[in-house]
């Protein structure tokens, strides 16, 4: 009886034996063509692209009035405040206009005098011509009367013009702005004595529009002649530290000689600065548009890399494949960058992910995202028994004391996988998932004593610690887990090494106990 259960056991032990290698036969993954790159593009692009010409200038007032006063006197009063915008006529100072009013009145009084002695010699002359015409008198006696009412004339011509210098002294004892602008600190203070030789009272500079005097490059200059005579050459100005907004203006004077110290020629631009953004002194930048290349094909300047044959693109086919295609690259647009050849517009050009690219590889196109970060998503699912990484790497499964195989445990987890795919295994409901598929195995049959109380599981499934391709024949041997003491033979149990004994009886020897 003994033996025919024995018997009996081996031929059930190598059915199920060639059943699982069928299953895990079946369960086996196909194999994987390369992996796709992905990878951000975009589309080269027709512009208009403008030739620009770059330099650095200084920001000058359109005009720089020192004001002066123009009589002698005491300042008496100051009607504005330093660093005020004045405008033209607007009164600055006050002179003290006494002795210039005394002035003016001592001329008006010569004036009258002389006036009424002119009158008296242009009578007197007017009678003595009379008189001579009659014989009473010389024509000589004649001749002086005439001669003395003609410098009585003159005098009194003279009287006015003193008279007018006068009344204009008197006006210049209110100073007022020449010119509109803005005010710089006051030279002179209110009390002090000022006259035309004693320097400055203020300074006052035109800041709207300003001037930017910058130096063109000798062999920018005749393009530059070619722009003026065409008709205004635009400029932009920005700041050292490119904070402010961008200013425009033209391009209006270009010096008729070239430095032969720095072989430039001086240019100057002028900007209406109606928001007085530019500040006399200031260093800017200028951008200074000689023409535009219209009709051009662009790129984004993050496609273009170099290599040890020059610049080059990623290209992105019909089949979704890379290859490179060699450019040549030109003017800068802002984040395009215009290539002159190389590339047509609409093809679909790299922009990110070149570093993971040869020649041929094929690509997967995103929109949002890191690429480095799409990689490792495209390439491994996560799973709660375990991660297979992207290169075919078997991953180790959560619970290390369960390797797929372990009918008495309760679900341990943990079974090799392939091609990158999650593994887990069933324990108690004999449910094995290789490579992230399952397949249903019979679960080990009981057999029975000869005392025909005790019974034993077996296992016809092979130990997945000791190989990842399945075996048709059972294990002769199998190790005791590291947590018993308890040793098998190959008439009982195939159990793998760390299965648990939870609810199983102990193992038999083969036979009576």
């Amino acid at each position: 009886m003994v033996q025919l259960s024995m018997n009996v056991q081996r031929t059930r032990t190598a059915l199920l034996g060639a059943l699982a290698v069928l299953a895990a036969c079946k369960s086996e993954p196909a194999k994987k063509g390369p992996q796709s790159t992905p990878v951000r593009v975009a589309v080269a692009q027709r512009i208009d692209a403008p030739v620009n010409i770059l330099a650095s200038g200084v920001v000058e007032p359109m005009q720089t009035v020192a004001v002066t006063t123009q009589v002698t006197g005491t300042l008496l009063d100051v009607d504005f405040h330093e660093g005020d915008i004045v405008q033209k006529g607007q009164v600055l100072f006050h002179i003290d206009p006494r002795p210039l009013q005394a002035t003016l009145d001592q001329v008006r009084a010569t004036l009258a005098r002389d006036q009424a002695q002119a009158e008296a010699g242009r009578k007197d002359d007017d009678r003595y011509k009379k008189l001579a015409d009659m014989g009473y008198v010389s024509r000589s006696q004649s001749d002086q009367m005439h001669a003395t009412a003609v410098a009585q004339a003159a005098t009194v011509r003279a009287d006015e013009a003193a008279l007018r210098a006068a009344e204009v002294n008197l006006g210049f004892a209110t100073v007022r702005a020449p010119i509109s602008g803005r005010s710089g600190g006051l030279l002179v203070r209110q009390g002090n004595n000022v006259s035309p030789n004693g320097g400055p009272l203020v300074v006052i500079n035109q800041i709207s529009p300003v001037l930017v005097r910058f130096p063109v490059l000798a062999q920018d200059f005749s393009g530059l002649q070619r722009a003026v005579a065409l008709g205004p050459v635009q400029v932009r100005a920005a700041a050292g530290d490119s904070v402010q907004a961008n200013e425009s203006g033209t391009l209006n004077f270009l010096d008729n000689a070239i430095d032969s110290l720095t072989g430039t020629v001086t240019g100057k631009a002028q900007f209406q600065n109606a928001s007085r953004r530019m500040w006399p002194g200031e260093l800017v930048f200028l951008t200074i548009q000689e023409s535009v290349q219209h009709n051009v094909v662009a790129v984004p300047t993050t496609a273009i890399q170099t290599g040890q044959q020059g610049a080059y693109v990623y290209v992105v086919d019909n089949t979704m494949k890379a290859t490179t295609r060699p450019v040549a690259p030109g003017l800068q647009v802002g984040e395009l960058t215009v290539v002159q050849s190389g590339v047509n517009a609409g093809e679909r050009i790299v922009t990110d992910g070149q570093s993971k690219l040869n020649p041929g590889s094929k690509v997967a196109i995103i929109t949002n995202g890191d690429t480095s970060r799409a990689r490792v998503a495209a390439n491994s699912s996560d799973t709660s028994a375990g991660a297979g990484q992207a290169n075919g790497e078997v991953a180790q499964g959560t619970n290390p004391a369960g390797n797929g195989l372990n009918p008495g445990a309760n679900g341990g987890s943990g079974a090799p996988t392939r091609g990158g795919r999650a593994g887990s295994a069933a324990g108690a409901g004999g449910a094995a998932i290789t490579g992230g598929q399952a397949n249903t195995v019979l679960p080990p049959p009981i057999v029975r004593s000869g005392n025909g109380g005790a019974t034993t599981p077996t296992s016809t499934t092979p130990n997945p610690a000791a190989s990842t391709t399945p075996t048709t024949r059972p294990p002769t041997t199998t190790a005791a887990p590291a947590t018993t003491t308890t040793t098998t033979t190959t008439t009982t149990t195939g159990r793998p090494p760390g299965a648990a004994t939870t609810g199983s009886r102990p193992p038999t020897t083969g036979g009576r106990r």
